[in-house]
């Protein structure tokens, strides 16, 4: 009898065991199924806030005579959207397309690489020659300076905003010296090279009067390139004075009397008023949509997980 008890309590033991077990296997596929389905909630929720409002603009297919525009922001670097490869496509399918009747680059730009500029800078000139009937101008909005300037130059017309910055014509490099605090800490440089100045401007080691001098040589022939191309561009409607080259920026009401600028618009205005074809295709190439999403997808993990900083003008 009591063989029996044993073996039906055990039997009842094994069987609530295996039920728990059962109930907590339902519960966890329960959560990891919740889990999965907020997380793709979230992705999607990200995807329809950061995809751009498609209603804004319009596609070729979709209108007849049009103005083409093409963005230029950001910083102008290989890497960017900004980039001359970018940049150089998006001008190259605006102007080929028969139904557009000229062409606004759209600049928002603090500069950047100056070789970049310079593959813009040569095509915009190259494309108005192979396009005679179209014209290509600039608008600026925030802020066109250094590079980004280099860059619209060669336009046929530059519109700006009176409060939009301009200019900053004018080439920079920069570094630190950690000579005095090394010297200060105790800690001894050790750097060993082939070739006589191939540590030339190493920032752990003194300043070498040969190595400014070679460094400003280099700066200045880079300084004349883009004095040269904004003069060929601008031609007589530039005002030159001791400070137009000298790397200051200013309002683009200022930079109007100077003959950095040409007129006050938008460009929307510009679109309407001097182009006659008030419809506007944006043709500056862009990620597909899984990129895209990947990419912002990562910003927002790192805004949320990292510390936030600064941006400004330099």
């Amino acid at each position: 009898m009591i063989e029996e008890k044993k073996e039906a309590w055990e039997k009842e033991m094994i069987n609530k065991l295996a039920f728990s077990a059962l109930h907590e296997q339902r519960k966890a596929r329960r959560w990891s199924i919740f889990f999965k389905f907020m997380f793709l909630l979230y992705v999607t929720i990200l995807f329809i806030a950061y995809l751009p409002d498609e209603g804004a603009g319009k596609s070729a297919l979709q209108v007849g005579s049009h103005t083409a525009l093409v963005e230029l922001s950001g910083v102008i670097s290989a890497e960017s959207d900004a980039s001359a490869d970018i940049i150089v496509t998006g001008m190259r399918d605006a102007l080929e397309d028969k139904k557009s009747e000229a062409l606004i680059i759209r600049a928002n730009s603090p500069g950047g690489s100056p070789v970049q500029a310079d593959y813009i800078y040569r095509e915009i000139i190259r494309l108005r020659e192979l396009h005679p009937d179209k014209p290509v101008y600039a608008v600026v909005t925030d802020v066109c300076a250094s590079a980004c300037y280099y860059i619209i130059s060669a336009a046929d017309k530059i519109f700006a905003n009176e409060a939009s910055l301009v200019g900053s014509i004018g080439v920079l490099t920069d570094s630190f010296g950690f000579v005095g605090a090394m010297n200060k800490l105790g800690i001894e440089r050790r750097l060993y090279t082939a070739g006589e100045h191939k540590g030339t401007l190493d920032p752990f080691s003194p300043e070498k009067p040969e190595d400014v001098k070679h460094m400003t040589a280099l700066l200045n022939e880079v300084h004349q390139q883009f004095i040269d191309a904004v003069k060929h561009g601008r031609g007589e409607r530039l005002q030159i004075s001791e400070d137009t080259f000298s790397g200051l920026f200013w309002s683009g009401a200022t930079a109007k009397t100077m003959g950095l600028v040409d007129e006050f618009s938008s460009a929307s205005g510009v679109a309407r008023e001097i182009i006659g074809a008030e419809d506007i295709v944006d043709y500056t190439p862009s990620q597909n949509l899984l990129d895209r999403l990947i990419d912002r997808l990562g910003a927002s993990i790192a805004t949320t997980l990292l510390p936030q900083g600064r941006l400004g003008l330099r």
